[in-house]
């Protein structure tokens, strides 16, 4: 069934690495990264308006995790 694909983001060769922990800069980072792809113009903003419609920065960072791979980076 598709329901075990859910877990995997829609661009699932595209990784980003969360630098941040300022949601508006992961979504920055996302919509470059899907840019930088190639994705059609129009997918990216259908990602900006999901991100921008999620009430809290963990939903924003689920958003993103349905478009991309996210990766942490070790700010230490």
């Amino acid at each position: 069934m598709s329901m075990a694909m859910a877990s995997e983001p829609r661009y699932p060769k595209i990784f980003v690495e969360i630098a941040s922990q300022n949601p508006l800069a992961l979504v920055a980072a996302v919509r470059e990264a899907l840019r930088l792809a190639h994705v059609r113009r129009s997918e990216i903003s259908e990602f900006s308006d999901e991100a921008f419609a999620s009430d809290s920065p963990q939903d924003i960072t689920q958003v993103c995790k349905q478009w991309v791979r996210l990766q942490s980076k070790n700010l230490n």
